[in-house]
């Protein structure tokens, strides 16, 4: 079964936080948690 596409437009958000937190972020434990916290953020909208 194949997995649905997500919108062009929501990937580059991702892209684009997942970017700025890399940036601004030095500790990657830190990083990971952030992202995860996009992640999930996302999900509980139903965009994932």
């Amino acid at each position: 079964m194949k997995r649905k596409k997500l919108p062009k437009s929501l990937r580059k958000y991702i892209r684009k936080e997942k970017s700025r937190i890399r940036r601004e972020v030095l500790d990657i434990k830190e990083q990971e948690k952030r992202i995860k916290e996009l992640v999930q953020s996302l999900s509980k909208t139903g965009n994932l």
